[in-house]
């Protein structure tokens, strides 16, 4: 009994293979090649491309306040110097003015002395 049921199975087995006809096969063939996307030169990119991480955004919000950070602290430095600059410019003004009040003390106190005599 079990050759019976080996014979016929072999049978199924050819009669199944030649069914496929060429153009079975070339229609299942097309139609599995048409389900596979077909590559763009126009919008081709490099295996580096595709293999970059894409930053997430809390990255992005990070970079962009080191940034700003940075640049802010560059505008820090810049109005410290500034101050320092004014700081000597009323420190020389300051010695100027005090110049002044001594020579026109000086001066007072002459004529003060000349009046006298």
């Amino acid at each position: 009994m079990s050759n019976a049921w080996n014979q016929t199975r072999r049978m199924k087995i050819l009669a199944v293979g030649p069914v496929m006809t060429p153009e079975y096969s070339q229609w299942c063939y097309q139609r599995v090649n048409d389900n596979i996307p077909a590559s763009n030169p126009e919008t081709a990119r490099s295996l580096d491309e595709h293999l970059q991480v894409l930053p997430s955004e809390i990255e992005i919000i990070k970079q962009e306040f080191e940034k700003m950070s940075l640049e802010l602290g560059k505008k820090i430095e810049q109005l410290e110097e500034e101050k320092r600059q004014l700081g000597l410019d009323v420190d020389i003004q300051r010695l100027e003015a005090d110049k002044l009040r001594k020579g026109k003390n000086k001066n007072n106190g002459d004529r003060k002395s000349r009046r006298k005599k």
